[in-house]
Order: C-alpha cells, then sequence, then structure tokens
C-alpha cells in the first residue's frame, strides 16, 4: 500500500512526515508533494488527477489536504470532489454512497479553520515543543474547540508564542510545524477535522489487511519523498 499526499505548503508536509508514521506505522509508504498555496493547489489539481489517473495502481491512495480558511467547507469539498471525478477516479466519499467504502483511489480532507487548528487539538503537544509556554490557555472558551477558534488559527498561534518569548520576528510555519507535531499524539487530538483526517488514514491501511486490495504490494520506503464538506 501507497499513500500519495497533495498538501497547499511546506509546513503542512513537515507535519506530515512526523504524523503520518504515528498513523499508519509501517503498513504503507507514503509520498508528500508540496503545492505553492492553496489556490495553486486548487488550480493544478484536475491535470495532476487525471495523470495519477492514466497509470494509478490498483494498491496507490491519493490523499488531498487542503486548509479550510473559513471558506464554505461542503463548496471546497465539492471542488475536490468534482475534479477528481472528471478525471475518473472514485473518491471516498463516492464510494461510501455506492455502499463500497473499501474502493477508492482519493480522499479529500480538510483542515478546519488551518493546519494550526490542528496543533491546537493537542494542547501538550505545544506545552512539549515550547516549554515556557503556559497550557492554561486552553481553558478558554475561545480555545475549547481548536475547529471554532476565531480570528485566524496562525495568529492565535503565533500571539501564544510570542507570549512565552518564542517567535518574536513573527511564526516561522515550518519550524513550528516540526516541533508542534513531533510531541502531537494522534489519538488524543481534539480536532475533529484531524480525526477524520486520523479514520481515513487507518481506513486506508486497513483496507490492507482486510479489504479487496488486500496482499498488494510495496512501494518504496516509508516516509520518504464531521461538518457536512469534511465526510
Amino acid at each position: 500500500m501507497h499513500i500519495e499526499f497533495l498538501v497547499e505548503e511546506e509546513s503542512a508536509e513537515a507535519a506530515l512526515n512526523r504524523l503520518v508514521p504515528k498513523i499508519i506505522g509501517n503498513a504503507a509508504t507514503y509520498r508528500i508533494h508540496t503545492f505553492r498555496g492553496k489556490q495553486d493547489l486548487l488550480a493544478k489539481l484536475p491535470t495532476r488527477l487525471r495523470g495519477y489517473a492514466s497509470w494509478l495502481p490498483p494498491d496507490w491512495r491519493i490523499v488531498v489536504l487542503i486548509d479550510e480558511d473559513r471558506a464554505d467547507c461542503k463548496k471546497l469539498k465539492e471542488q475536490l470532489e468534482k475534479a477528481a471525478e472528471e478525471a475518473g477516479l472514485t473518491t471516498k466519499s463516492m464510494a461510501r454512497t455506492r455502499n463500497q467504502p473499501r474502493v477508492f483511489n482519493v480522499a479529500n480532507r480538510i483542515a478546519v479553520e488551518k493546519l494550526e487548528s490542528w496543533f491546537f487539538g493537542d494542547v501538550e503537544a505545544i506545552v512539549l515543543a515550547y516549554p515556557r509556554v503556559s497550557g492554561s490557555f486552553a481553558q478558554k472558551a475561545a480555545y475549547r474547540d481548536p475547529d471554532a477558534i476565531r480570528g485566524g488559527t496562525a495568529q492565535r498561534l503565533e500571539r501564544i508564542l510570542q507570549q512565552a518569548g518564542y517567535h518574536s520576528e513573527g511564526l516561522a510555519k515550518i519550524e513550528a510545524a516540526c516541533r508542534i507535531a513531533e510531541h502531537t499524539e494522534p489519538q488524543r487530538n481534539r480536532s475533529h477535522s484531524f480525526q477524520v483526517f486520523r479514520r481515513t488514514l487507518l481506513d486506508i491501511i486497513g483496507a490492507q489487511t482486510s479489504g479487496p486490495d488486500s496482499g498488494l504490494r510495496q512501494y518504496g520506503k516509508a516516509g520518504q519523498a464531521p461538518p457536512e464538506g469534511l465526510a
């Protein structure tokens, strides 16, 4: 089993390189492809998916991860689904409506509101990564639901870290992603959108042992290279 991840930017790649092995272990290999932001990913996605459709092995899956950015989650998901359908690929959502939940090529997943929401889902990881941060901020109403944080999660994280004496010149997103994801425990993360992502990866590797693709070949080395719209 092999998973191709398509993500917006390098900070998402940095986080996934630390999170994915914790979720799937050695059950699959994976590779992460980064784009130059959300609009670049959306613009290039149809062509990229058509390219995959022409040669995709039966034991490969594609996971598209994109930030919601407080856009209409349902419309964003529909845009992703349409790109896959027009490329001739079956998404996880399509397969579920056909009562064949394990037969899919693409899973579209949305981080609500941004990747930083996933970090707020594991306050312990933030504190371990940045020991001068007090985890008491998580008791405030504004932070109790990681996917409902207002005012921009990246800006909120920057403010909290700067108040503790970190990232004084502005949030270094890749560094923060590396440090926090290194300490993140997927099972305890309180972000609903993260748990949807996690369950998707578990579904993919579960199909390897109990679904129609069991016993298919491996590729490469591991680690190389909801709300309505999340379903």
